[in-house]
């Protein structure tokens, strides 16, 4: 079963870098982090396990029906291959990739 790790998820961020598609770089757009599960279509806000809003991709504040393991501290490691990650604005969900197209674009329009 394929899954979703904490270490796969600092692989994604450092490909995506200087494109848009991370946290750090669309943050002033209105981007939110978060995951679709791609079996229900459900989305979720990135949050710390407190429930309070993360500003980048963690997976402490999944719902636990989507964990598979925890490390040795009880922080999330591992979840459903389903979940994908990306961003949510005004409601809709876009991956890394469509987040850094719109980032792209919408810099085209300003310059």
């Amino acid at each position: 079963m394929l899954t979703l790790t904490t270490r796969y998820l600092q692989l994604e961020t450092a490909a995506h870098r200087g494109t848009g598609g991370v946290s750090a770089e669309n943050r002033k757009l209105g981007f939110r982090p978060a995951f679709r599960d791609e079996r229900t279509g459900e989305t979720f806000l990135s949050t710390f396990a407190d429930g309070r809003p993360a500003p980048f991709h963690i997976l402490d504040g999944l719902p636990e029906q989507l964990v598979l393991a925890h490390d040795r501290y009880g922080r999330v490691s591992r979840v459903l291959g389903s979940i994908v990650a990306g961003f949510v604005r005004d409601g809709m969900f876009y991956t890394r990739a469509e987040a850094g197209a719109l980032v792209e674009e919408e810099a085209g329009e300003v310059a």
